[in-house]
C-alpha cells in the first residue's frame, strides 16, 4: 500500500512495524466498509424496517427515524464501533510514525533555497469556534493545531492518514477530489483559461496541486487556517515541482482584492463548516471572483433515496467528529448562492478521475464501495 503513495520530501516513511500496523488498519477498514456494512443494510431490511412498519403502519419518514430504530441493534452497534475504532487506529498508527520522524520532517520543510511558490503565515489569525471545538475526523488536534515553531505534524499525519482512510482510492497523491473538480470545469467550461485560481481550505494542498496540473498557466493560491498544515503543504508542493502560493487565512473573509480570481474552489470544505460559515464562504467566493468567474466547491453529495440511504452517510455527523455533515446535506446551496449575488447556480456529479483501488473498493464521498461521485456545488459570478 505504501509503495503506491508517491514519495516526496516531507512524507513520513514508516518502518516495518509501522507499515504493518497501517496495513492492518487499511484492510480492517475495507472489511468494515464492505462485508460488515452490507450486513447493516440486511438487518434494516429484514428486521428493523418490518418492525417499524408494523408498529407505525408506515415506513420511516427520514434518516433520523431510521437512526433511532437502528441504534438498539447489535449489528449496527458493532459496525459503528468498528468503524470508529478504525478511525482511531488509523491516526494512532500514522501518528506514531510521524512523531518518530518529526524533527527530521520539520528540518526538511524549512530547508532554505530558491522556491517556486510562497508561504505566508499569520500568527494572529483566530481559529473559528466551530473548528476549534472539535478534532475533525477524530484527527488529533484537527487540521489547524500548531504545536511548536516550524511544526508540520498536522500536515504529515493528514497526508498519510488520508491515504489510509480512502484505502488508496484518492490516488497516489490524494488528489482525486481536486482533480474531479478541475475535470468538471474543463468539461463544462471548455473555453475557460483562468489566470488565477484559489483553493479554499487547502490543508496540505493535495487538491490544490490537481488544479495546478489542470491549468498549468494559472497562478494558483491555497489558503487554510492551520500553520502546520500550510508549512507542510508548501514543502510538499515544492518537492513535487509545483508553484503554489499558500497563505494562512479564513475562507469566510480573505485579504485578496475584489474580483481577483477566475476560479474559487474547495475540496470537502463545506461539510466541515457551520451553517453561517457556509453562507459567508459563498459570499466571499462571489466577492473574489471576476465577472464571469466560476465557483466550484466539491463535496459529498446531498444524498437522494430512501431514508436508509440518507441514514448511512449521516453516521459521520454523530460518530466521526463531523457535526456539520448532516446540516450541509440539508442546506439549500442554490438559495445561498443566489443570496450571495451569483448570476447562475449549477451543480452535478464530478467526472470520475480515480474511483477504485486494486482491492476493488471504490472510495466516493466517504461512503465506501457504494458511494456516489464527488458533487460540484458551483455558480457563475
Amino acid at each position: 500500500m505504501h509503495d503506491q503513495q508517491i514519495r516526496h520530501a516531507v512524507l513520513a516513511d514508516p518502518n516495518h512495524d509501522e507499515l504493518a500496523r497501517q496495513g492492518f488498519v487499511s484492510n480492517l477498514r475495507i472489511h468494515v466498509m464492505t462485508t460488515v456494512s452490507d450486513g447493516t443494510r440486511q438487518v434494516y431490511e429484514r428486521k428493523v424496517r418490518p418492525a417499524f412498519e408494523k408498529a407505525h403502519r408506515r415506513v420511516p419518514k427520514d434518516r433520523h427515524e431510521v437512526r433511532k430504530a437502528m441504534e438498539p441493534e447489535a449489528h449496527y452497534q458493532n459496525w459503528s464501533a468498528l468503524l470508529r475504532t478504525t478511525q482511531e487506529l488509523m491516526w494512532d498508527s500514522v501518528g506514531a510514525s510521524v512523531e518518530r520522524q518529526l524533527p527530521d520532517l520539520m528540518a526538511r520543510a524549512r530547508t532554505s533555497g530558491k522556491t517556486r511558490g510562497s508561504l505566508r503565515l499569520d500568527p494572529a489569525l483566530r481559529v473559528p469556534g466551530y473548528q476549534a471545538a472539535v478534532d475533525t475526523h477524530v484527527m488529533p488536534g484537527s487540521y489547524h493545531t500548531d504545536l511548536m515553531e516550524g511544526d508540520v505534524f498536522a500536515g504529515a499525519i493528514y497526508d498519510r492518514g488520508l491515504y489510509i482512510y480512502a484505502m488508496g482510492g484518492l490516488g497516489p497523491l490524494n488528489a482525486d477530489i481536486g482533480g474531479s473538480g478541475a475535470a468538471y470545469i474543463r468539461q463544462n467550461f471548455p473555453n475557460m483559461k483562468p489566470k488565477r485560481i484559489l483553493d479554499m481550505g487547502c490543508t496540505i494542498g493535495n487538491s490544490t496541486l490537481a488544479w495546478a496540473d489542470a491549468f498549468p498557466d494559472a497562478e494558483v493560491h491555497g489558503i487554510d487556517l492551520g500553520a502546520a498544515s500550510l508549512r507542510y503543504a508548501h514543502a510538499r508542493a515544492e518537492s513535487l515541482g509545483h508553484r503554489v502560493h499558500f497563505s494562512q487565512q479564513n475562507a469566510e473573509r480573505t485579504d485578496f482584492p475584489d474580483g481577483h480570481f477566475d476560479i474559487v474552489a474547495s475540496a470537502v470544505l463545506l461539510h466541515e463548516t457551520s451553517s453561517p460559515a457556509i453562507a459567508a464562504i459563498l459570499r466571499e467566493s462571489r466577492r473574489l471572483l471576476r465577472p464571469g468567474g466560476v465557483m466550484c466547491h466539491v463535496d459529498v453529495p446531498q444524498v437522494e433515496g430512501d431514508a436508509f440511504d440518507l441514514f448511512i452517510p449521516d453516521w459521520d455527523t454523530y460518530n466521526n467528529n463531523e457535526p456539520f455533515m448532516g446540516r450541509m446535506r440539508d442546506t439549500d446551496i442554490a438559495r445561498l448562492a443566489q443570496g450571495a449575488g451569483f448570476s447562475r447556480y449549477f451543480h452535478g456529479d464530478a467526472p470520475v478521475v480515480r474511483s477504485a483501488t486494486k482491492t476493488g473498493v471504490t472510495f466516493r464521498g466517504g461512503e465506501g464501495k457504494k458511494g456516489k461521485p464527488w458533487h460540484v456545488y458551483g455558480a457563475v459570478a
